[in-house]
């Protein structure tokens, strides 16, 4: 029996492309390199949350949350949910508002990209924080003007009679040419530099192999798609575990940069940010 070297709490949200990237670790089809890998299943505002606190060796978290806990926490080159020229949408109901500019929205969460990319297109708009999952319901009310849209809703905001007013990936490719950045995976820096490494390795290692056996992964993901057609799950999967999830690259490590950056220099973010990669 290989000794287990550190054991891993490791959060993720409960959506298609974290499952997807899971599958291989959670159905034991590849090598832990001697990890016990505890599975921690919660929204990525708590995660968001949880890792301000540093409760969990690992974890999803939000770009935006990055920001606050940089001196903990390095983030994993794999992992990472990137729109190329998409992102999450604002919608509001038909015949409604096409305008941002005063209105009130209805958000996933304040320490979101999601959250912080609307900020850095239009600053003068109220909120309203409501649970990721229950935002397109909270438009549909009337509770809200617009709404901002993360995870599956991205692919089924038509269904309940919604209109996209932006995208936030594609103006953010507009403003910048690169990608956006929404979500990466963390690990906690004190573990230390040789235990981080391997785990970022395994890690990697499950999104590949569940890329290679895609139709058993999605079986295993679907499920989390909270109502997602196969044709929509795959799809939604598609968007957010990609090149950039296998290794950020050059263009991923910007985009996190830039974001970053301009997070700052518009004062939403507290102070400038040099992100450690692994």
């Amino acid at each position: 029996m290989t000794e287990v070297l550190t054991k891993i709490r490791f959060g993720h949200s409960p959506d298609p492309d974290d499952a997807f990237m899971f599958y291989a670790i959670a159905r034991g089809k590849i090598d832990l390199a001697g990890f016990e890998i505890e599975h921690v299943v919660e929204d990525i505002e708590s995660l968001n949350r949880r890792a301000l606190r540093g409760e969990l060796e690992a974890t999803a978290v939000s770009v935006h949350a990055y920001a606050h806990i940089a001196d903990e926490y390095a983030i994993m080159r794999a992992g990472a949910s990137v729109g190329e020229k998409y992102g999450p949408v604002v919608v509001a109901k038909m015949g409604g508002t096409e305008k941002i500019c005063g209105k009130t929205i209805a958000i996933p969460g304040r320490l979101t990209t999601a959250y912080l990319a609307l900020r850095l297109f239009e600053k003068n708009f109220n909120e309203v924080v409501v649970p990721f999952d229950k935002i397109i319901d909270f438009v549909d009310a009337g509770k809200a003007d617009a709404g901002l849209l993360i995870h599956e809703g991205q692919v089924t905001y038509q269904n309940h009679g919604l209109k996209k007013i932006m995208d936030l990936g594609a103006w953010w490719w507009e403003e910048t040419k690169l990608p956006l950045p929404l979500g990466v995976d963390v690990i906690r820096k004190n573990l230390g530099s040789e235990p981080m490494k391997a785990f970022a390795r395994v890690f990697k290692e499950s999104i590949e192999y569940a890329l290679a056996h895609r139709e058993a992964a999605l079986d295993y993901a679907l499920p989390y798609g909270r109502g997602l057609t196969r044709e929509a799950g795959d799809r939604f999967v598609g968007m957010y575990v990609n090149d950039y999830t296998r290794d950020l690259g050059t263009a991923g490590e910007e985009g996190i940069c830039q974001l970053l950056a301009r997070g700052y220099d518009a004062r939403i973010l507290p102070r400038a940010i040099t992100p450690e990669f692994v």
